[in-house]
Formats: C-alpha cells, structure tokens, sequence
C-alpha cells in the first residue's frame, strides 16, 4: 500500500528578519484578519493538502495565503508571486527540504505584513507554488520568532501574538519544555513504544516523519508499505511506513499513526541523524483542541479533546486497526 505526503519544511542559510514598525495595516481586500490590541487572530482557510493558511500582505497588495510551518527557518515565497510584484532584487541560497537540497533564487521582501505586524525580510527564498499545495508562501520560523503560535482546530483560527496576550498558559492540561536548535523548538521528554524520542512539532509537513535511528529501534514492527514524500523543492522520496503505536507527550498519548522513515536532510541540520527522532505533523496535531508552539519561553501547549479516551483510540478507528 502505498500513501502519498507532501511535506513543506525548508530551511535556508542567512534569513534575517528586521521588523519595520508595529503600525497597523488595512489595505483593502484585508478579509479574514481580526486584529485587536492584544493580539493577531488569522483565519484559517484550509487547502488541498489538509494544512492551513493565513493571510499576510506585501506592501500594498493582498492578501494572500501563507502557510504557516513551525518545520521552516525562512519564510517562502513562491516564484509567481515574487515575479508579480516585481521583486527582482534576487540572489541566492541553500534550500533545505525534507527530500533534497537545491541553491534557490531568494529575494528581499521590504514590506511583509502578519496582522498588524510588519518586517522587512531580507532573504526569502523562492519556490514553485505547485511544491507548496498552492499557497503563495510560507511562513516560516524567522517571522515567528519571540511570539506564541496559537492553532485552535476548534475554532479554526491561528493566534500570533505575546504568550500573556494569548491568556498565558491557562486552560492547557499539557506544557511540556523544549530545547531550542536554529530557532526550532524540540521536545526531547517524548517516548514512542518505549523509546526515547525527540519530538518536532511542524506544522508544515502533512504526516509525521521518523528518522533512521528511530527505525532502527522499531525494526521488529511490521512495515505497513510506502509514503511517497514531495518536498518544497520539488523533489520526490519514497519510504517504507510503520505503525506508531503509542507516542506519549507529558500525559497524552497518540495510539496508532503511520510514520514515513527516511535519512531527512533536516534531521541532520538540526544534530538529530544519530539519535530517534520524529517530525509530528498536522495529521496527529488536528486531534488536539489547540497547539500553542511559544518560541520565546520554549514550551509547547496541548489542550486536549473533551473525551480523551476518544481522542486515544481517534487514529486507531481512522486507520482501520
């Protein structure tokens, strides 16, 4: 059996982000964004490959749909919309996806506006918009930097703002602590059918992700086939699958999710090649209530289903085992 798996996670050398001013911004066409003075709620709007996006403009024009992945270090544009806006101050750079590395044409964005947040990006690479299910862009962890990312699969609305604005930690049954790595948050007190793992929670990748290592712990588990994987530049893997059968986080367990293992590029720039790893994408992440991924004091927040004994047992019925 074989599935199939987009997966956008990039990084890129020399992202640097200048933030411009905090002025709010209400060109017209600015649907979708609620701003208030403590906080920025986004819309989600849904898209093929089952991820979200948000609405974030540039300059004076927009909206348009950016990706929020918390897998990414440089925001990403596609190369459609940077030839539509004229942004031709281009050079180059080392794009890192989950299947391939590629040297990419990047270019500056002068103006880039979240809610009522503006910055000046530098260096944003640019990709095919048909390698990133569409979207004009991502948005990736250098705009994300010091705030708290709040996705509430409920209301179907992301939060972007000062973890206090975002009522601090309350009404979350689950905080666990993470350590920080080139601006990516990983959480190291995981445990995936008794072994230790490492725990990256990317919003951008549509399943979850294992390592080498980790199949090598898990190498008496039946394999259930193969995912075949398009990453941001475009290009193509396949690998074999396996049944996670119980990964527990703090006090919440997910039971029965499939996982694609591969020798990631990511897994290496991030130190994780030698040691069990997981990237936990949005598949598993949606059984929560909310997933609140905070940068600046390096926790990541689950607020779980009302009937947790549903929400355990939600992957097993949906994979038919």
């Amino acid at each position: 059996m074989t599935w199939h798996m987009l997966a956008a996670a990039a990084a890129v050398l020399a992202t640097p982000l200048t933030a411009v001013s905090d002025a709010p911004a209400t060109p017209d066409g600015l649907a979708g964004i609620e701003t208030s003075p403590e906080a920025e709620i986004l819309e989600i709007e849904r898209e093929r490959y089952r991820r979200m996006t948000v609405p974030v403009t540039i300059g004076e024009e927009g909206p348009f749909r950016f990706m929020i992945d918390t897998g990414a270090q440089a925001t990403v544009l596609s190369r459609g919309l940077a030839d539509r806006l004229e942004l031709f101050d281009r050079d180059s750079a080392l794009l890192v996806g989950m299947a391939s590395q590629r040297h990419v044409e990047t270019t500056a964005i002068p103006d880039f506006g979240l809610g009522t947040r503006r910055f000046y990006i530098r260096t944003a690479p640019l990709v095919e918009g048909a390698n990133i299910g569409d979207a004009d862009g991502i948005l990736g962890l250098d705009s994300l930097q010091d705030q708290r990312v709040l996705i509430d699969f409920v209301k179907e609305q992301i939060h972007v703002a000062d973890a206090k604005e975002l009522g601090g930690d309350r009404g979350y049954e689950i905080i666990v602590e993470a350590r920080e790595r080139l601006g990516q948050l990983i959480i190291t007190e995981a445990r995936l059918d008794g072994i230790d793992v490492a725990v990256i929670v990317d919003t951008g990748a549509q399943g979850s992700i294992g390592n080498m290592a980790l199949l090598e712990r898990l190498r008496r588990t039946r394999q259930l086939g193969e995912i075949e994987l398009t990453d941001v530049n475009g290009v193509q893997l396949s690998g074999p699958v396996k049944m996670g059968r119980a990964l527990s986080i703090g006090r919440a367990s997910l039971n029965n999710f499939p996982i694609l293992f591969t020798d990631s590029p990511p897994f290496r720039g991030l130190g994780l090649a030698d040691e069990p790893a997981l990237i936990l994408g949005m598949a598993e992440l949606k059984l929560f209530r909310r997933v609140a991924i905070d940068f600046k004091t390096r926790h990541v927040l689950f607020d779980l289903p009302r009937n947790a004994q549903d929400f355990q047992t939600m992957i097993g019925r949906r994979m038919g085992v």
